[in-house]
């Protein structure tokens, strides 16, 4: 087996050759013009900002982001960060045997135990047609829906990433449900928290490993809010759900990125599309909080997270 060093045991100064995943790749140009590489490199324990810079556009590139590459580097610092300065990369060969488990992240949770208590609460949905649609849904794609990660790279961006935040998410629905008591449609928040990011199954291609390697093109023309509201509509008309009822969960999907500039395709207007979306909000960024702890001495700041547009301090 090759040689493997997990990217959260390196060190500044270490000396590195081994396989990992290579989670994107750019080409750009420093202020002299000349060609380098830009790259995140990923493996089960984490990630590492990479750079090659003596590039000359033939060997690895964006088009070969999520594919396995083998690489011999030393770890600087940049930033407060440490950053891998690659000596040379190329694509792993198909007869170099590698240990896939040690090169996928993964969500840290018992997937099992988790999509049961998915089913739990989809089963505890009070409104039979809001059960009955979340059932139907969860059941077609139980399987995408248990496995695929739930973005590509800013939140759950890993195997079993989905599962994860719609499960944590679902309890948060379910505690804000009982907390508010009558105000609340139980039913059709927890039926909008389930299915609110299902689309992302046809918004991503993903890579041989499972993870999110580019937006297909029906995601990219379209985006998952748009998609899940579709497979919403279709399976509410062969359910014969009222049309109100499946209008009001399909504004959930549509709405639940709060603002059109982040995606909205409208803006919440019901107390439940609301609700929904400020869950989604806390989960993404708390997940960001944890990814970020991480790869962050307790008592120091992280660099700057694109994703919150400021840097994150890990207290004792």
């Amino acid at each position: 087996m090759e040689q493997h060093t997990p990217l959260n045991q390196l060190r500044v100064n270490d000396e590195v050759q081994g396989f990992y995943l290579l989670k994107s790749a750019y080409a750009k140009t420093n202020k002299n013009g000349k060609p380098f590489l830009s790259a995140v490199l990923e493996d089960a324990g984490g990630s590492m900002d990479a750079k090659l810079w003596e590039y000359d556009n033939s060997t690895v590139g964006e088009q070969d982001a999520g594919r396995i590459v083998y690489v011999t580097g030393t770890v600087t610092e940049f930033m407060g960060a440490l950053q891998l300065r690659i000596n040379a990369l190329r694509l792993r060969r198909p007869e170099e045997p590698v240990d896939l488990a040690a090169l996928t992240p993964s969500a840290p949770i018992d997937a099992d135990a988790v999509l049961a208590r998915v089913w739990q609460l989809v089963e505890s949905i009070e409104d039979a047609d809001y059960r009955a649609i979340a059932t139907m849904m969860l059941q077609r794609r139980e399987q995408d829906f248990r496995s695929i990660p739930a973005a590509k790279s800013v939140h759950h961006g890993f195997v079993g990433g989905l599962l994860m935040h719609t499960a944590n998410m679902l309890e948060q629905a379910d505690f804000l449900s009982r907390l508010y008591g009558p105000i609340i449609n139980r039913s059709l928040l927890l039926a909008g928290t389930l299915l609110h990011d299902f689309g992302k199954m046809k918004e991503f291609s993903f890579s041989e490993l499972g993870l999110v390697t580019e937006y297909s093109t029906e995601g990219q023309l379209l985006g998952h809010l748009v998609i899940g509201a579709e497979w919403v509509a279709a399976a509410a008309r062969k359910l014969g759900i009222p049309e109100e009822k499946s209008l009001l969960l399909r504004h959930l999907i549509l709405s639940h990125h709060g603002e059109p500039e982040f995606g909205a395709a409208v803006v919440p207007v019901c107390m439940e599309s609301e609700l929904l979306h400020l869950i989604d909000k806390i989960d993404s960024r708390v997940e960001i909080y944890r990814k970020a702890f991480e790869e962050v001495p307790v008592g120091a700041f992280s660099s700057r997270i694109f994703a919150l547009e400021h840097r994150v301090y890990h207290h004792p």
